[in-house]
């Protein structure tokens, strides 16, 4: 009986929940459709009267966007794979290639999780500085090629392969590559489709980094032209929506691509 009524009250409240969520969104979608005027009535519409692109074409046209969203994809693209490669790499030592000092590795790794990443800021820029890689990509992907969250992730679920997988693999002559790269890695899909998932987020939405080390247009990522071009643009609010939906869609489209894998993921790798 109160099984039942928990299950009455409950998918009423994630319903309410869902359209809280959804319901902003939506009308931010909805509103990039609509011309100016209608997007400033009072009351508000819902549902474009007129659908019209003239949002994203101006969008296009004025902020030159095309260079600026590759910009963005090549750093999301190179930070996932790195973070993919590297992070497992390191939790593949942590956990396969056992060593005294590996309870001190993994330590450090975890208190460099409690510092605020505003305090590496000024360290970082200057390696980035001394290494001539300001106002390019390479220095915006740079301190981001590793983190500690993703050799968390990683570490975690490999703690969970049998490590007799592996001591079978050595017996039979198999090297630390090949095993590392042939067993352990396609064992590990829903770890690094959630890391996919949680890097390709901070790296897409990554804006105070990009606009310290990026200092010409050509170098801006999609976050900082938007900021820029509202600075400029603030009272025209059907190119800012459309800014918005160009910058949200490709995370949504990767989270209902991974969400299945995402899921399981953050089961086994015990994350709250």
């Amino acid at each position: 009986m109160f099984r039942s009524v928990r299950r009455a009250l409950l998918y009423p409240a994630l319903t309410l929940g869902l359209g809280l969520v959804v319901t902003p969104f939506g009308w931010a979608v909805l509103s990039s459709f609509k011309h100016e005027p209608e997007i400033r009535r009072d009351p508000p519409t819902f549902l474009p009267e007129a659908p019209t692109l003239a949002g994203y074409r101006e969008l296009f046209e004025r902020l030159d966007l095309l260079p600026v969203f590759a910009n963005s994809v090549i750093t999301a693209v190179v930070i996932v794979a790195a973070n993919l490669l590297f992070c497992s790499m390191v939790a593949y030592a942590l956990t396969k290639l056992p060593f005294r000092a590996a309870r001190l590795v993994f330590a450090l790794i975890m208190a460099q999780m409690m510092v605020p990443p505003i305090v590496l800021m000024i360290p970082q820029f200057v390696v980035v500085a001394n290494l001539g890689l300001v106002d390019t990509l390479l220095g915006i992907v740079l301190p981001y090629l590793v983190t500690p969250l993703g050799v968390f992730l990683m570490r975690q679920f490999m703690a969970e392969i049998p490590d007799e997988l592996v001591h079978a693999a050595r017996i039979d002559g198999a090297g630390e590559f090949r095993i590392f790269f042939r067993i352990v890695l396609p064992l590990c899909k829903p770890a690094m489709a959630t890391l996919t998932l949680v890097t390709f987020l901070a790296a897409w939405n990554n804006f105070l980094w990009p606009a310290v080390v990026a200092q010409s247009h050509d170098k801006y990522t999609l976050p900082v032209a938007l900021a820029i071009f509202s600075n400029q643009e603030a009272t025209h609010y059907g190119m800012l929506l459309a800014g918005a939906v160009v910058v949200v869609a490709p995370i949504v489209a990767i989270f209902l691509v991974l969400q299945r894998f995402f899921v399981e993921g953050i089961a086994s790798t015990g994350i709250k």
